[in-house]
């Protein structure tokens, strides 16, 4: 027993809407796809700058170590370091500059609970002006006073 069940869309022609649908489906796939490549290109290139700028706060850190540790400390002038690299093995990696400059002189404060060094000592103020440069081209800029205590006064 084979009986035809008359359909409602018989002698219609398809009208190709799972194609349709299909297509507008796959476009939004593809914008979704493109919008997620740009957000992780800017995103990488975000974290790159950040590292960069890191890099040459690093740099600027380290000029101010190396000129406290320097200890070559004058009343007479500046102490003037051009670009130097951080990292000898590297000499186009990160760099660092620096400015050490006397400022001032000041006798030591008195302590009230008697530990002082006494007479005969001074305090001689400095500061130093650092730039850190990262090999990436970012720049930090640091400065720092800072006091020694040596002979002098009354």
């Amino acid at each position: 027993m084979n009986r035809n069940i008359p359909s409602p869309f018989a002698g219609q022609r398809e009208q190709g809407a799972a194609l349709i649908v299909g297509l507008i489906l796959l476009l939004v796939l593809t914008i979704l796809a493109v919008s997620g490549v740009l957000t992780s290109t800017l995103e990488l290139r975000m974290v790159g700058n950040q590292q960069q700028q890191e890099r040459a706060f690093q740099a600027a850190d380290t000029a101010i170590e190396i000129a406290i540790a320097s200890a070559t400390f004058s009343t007479t002038g500046e102490v003037v370091v051009a670009p130097t690299p951080v990292d000898a093995a590297d000499p186009d990696g990160d760099q660092y500059e620096y400015v050490l400059r006397f400022e001032s002189e000041s006798s030591l404060p008195t302590v009230p609970t008697g530990y002082s060094l006494g007479s005969g000592f001074q305090a001689y103020h400095f500061a130093v002006d650092t730039v850190g440069t990262s090999s990436g081209g970012a720049n930090s800029e640091h400065a720092q006073g800072f006091y020694i205590v040596g002979p002098g006064g009354s």
